[in-house]
């Protein structure tokens, strides 16, 4: 049994130092690329964008770049997204531009100036649902924190220690009230509903026909050109119904949802297939931001095993104006054939937290990716959530309801979980962060695999 240790942030600051324009990630990775680049601007630009955008059409020629500023709650319209100039993301500081390699050179060149406001040049990558009976080929997420530009010493009171017990031998089984998820985080015996919280779920949309979901306040927006806000897939509502569902479903079936009373944002930023890009996902992200959402919940993933700024930066901005992003840590493991796997983008941003799943025993879900060797904090595994046949909705014409397993499951677990304490304690950012990390339950399983142990309810 390993002993939790009390986290702390790096020594350096969360936004990384000016340096080599062009991320090491771009050489030698197995991810995915549209062809697009993202380009990162250093801190304080996101504020004011005159600068950004003229560096973008001198050095590079993109004129007529679409900011999401200039849209109602800086909603992109999606046939923007994909248009072939791109989009600047005012709120995130952060450009996804298509532009041949001339222009690209010639913007690393500026880059390479001390006074460029460009941070960073990356190739843009696409991301997948991470649930392991979808079709969700690659699998992560991960991250750690920080709000400003200060290290967070210690989430605990200072001589404060978490007492680390081995979890007792637990089953945990669905019942006709209550999922077994729902139990073991100890969310049917909260008092907190989720009331007066802004929740995000970033995945592939919401079947806003379903009888669940009836009622409820909804915010939704389509990230994906050609595709509403529907999902044609199965993982958003899924997602969504975990963390945000109804306590007593209208279909008649058990308890699934955890912050019941939650607004709920939709966003569609992974298409029907399952699958999406840096451009939708940071669109859905400033969205929820600029919409003041406390809590963002991201099952989606790349097969990267290295950080890269097109998540890091954006999601430690996104932390800093006090929305947690939870991430699920990913399903690139294959425990009993002795592959560990490891959590990748964008959970292994220094400023996300990673989700582990578990199964009804507590015990580390085969699929569920270890802490990375390599890119070292931010991907650290830091919470679990159940993980394991978990049951929840689905859309009306996949059957309303299904039993889904992945880490795509356990992470609107801890989603609700932490729209529950926002609610309880007014706590955000960095601090709601802590209240989870401290309320976890001990497990007996490497903290490497499950963190601080898994997300609990305030009571």
């Amino acid at each position: 049994m390993a002993k939790a240790k009390t986290p702390k942030l790096k020594d350096a600051p969360l936004i990384p130092e000016a340096g080599t324009p062009l991320s090491p990630a771009i050489a030698g990775d197995s991810g995915e690329t549209t062809g697009r680049f993202v380009v990162i601007f250093k801190e304080g630009y996101e504020k004011d964008p005159s600068r950004p955008l003229k560096t973008l059409q001198k050095a590079a020629g993109v004129k007529n770049l679409a900011a999401a500023a200039d849209y109602k709650e800086s909603a992109v319209d999606p046939r923007d997204l994909s248009k072939s100039t791109g989009v600047y993301f005012n709120a995130l500081g952060i450009a996804v531009v298509s532009s041949d390699k001339a222009a690209i050179s010639s913007l690393a060149a500026e880059a390479a100036d001390a006074d460029s406001p460009i941070l960073a040049i990356e190739p843009e990558y696409r991301a997948y649902a991470l649930s392991s009976l979808l079709s969700a080929p690659n699998e992560y997420l991960r991250g750690y924190k920080d709000a400003v530009n200060h290290l967070y010493e210690k989430l605990a009171a200072p001589g404060a220690q978490l007492a680390v017990e081995a979890a007792a031998a637990a089953i945990f089984q669905d019942t006709n009230q209550l999922t077994w998820g729902l139990q073991a985080t100890r969310v049917h015996t909260s008092h907190y509903d989720g009331q007066g919280i802004r929740l995000a779920v970033l995945d592939t949309g919401l079947d806003l026909q379903h009888p669940d979901f009836r009622g409820r306040v909804i915010v939704s927006q389509t990230f994906v050109p050609g595709q509403a806000v529907q999902d044609g897939h199965r993982h958003g509502t899924h997602c969504i119904g975990t963390a945000c569902g109804p306590k007593q479903p209208a279909s008649g079936v058990r308890r699934y949802g955890i912050a019941y009373a939650s607004t709920i944002y939709a966003g569609k930023v992974l298409n029907n297939q399952g699958s999406g890009s840096t451009a939708g996902i940071v669109a859905g992200l400033e969205w929820a931001v600029t919409a003041k959402c406390q809590v963002v919940s991201m099952s989606l993933g790349a097969n990267i095993d290295q950080k890269i700024q097109q998540y890091e930066v954006p999601i430690a901005r996104a932390l800093r104006a006090g929305t947690l992003v939870v991430a699920a840590a990913g399903n690139n493991a294959d425990r009993s054939a002795g592959n560990p796997g490891f959590v990748g983008p964008p959970a292994n941003a220094d400023a996300a937290m990673a989700v582990a799943a578990v199964d009804n025993q507590l015990a580390v879900a085969n699929f569920s990716a270890r802490s990375s060797s390599v890119t070292g904090i931010g991907g650290k595994v830091n919470i679990s959530g159940p993980g394991v046949k978990v049951f929840s909705s689905i859309p009306v014409a996949f059957g309303k309801h299904s039993m889904l397993s992945g880490t795509s499951m356990a992470t609107p677990h801890v989603a609700g979980i932490a729209a529950l304490w926002c609610q309880a304690t007014g706590a955000r950012g960095v601090a709601l962060w802590a209240k989870l990390e401290q309320s976890a339950r001990p497990l007996s399983a490497s903290t490497l695999d499950v963190g601080f142990g898994l997300g609990q309810a305030p009571q």
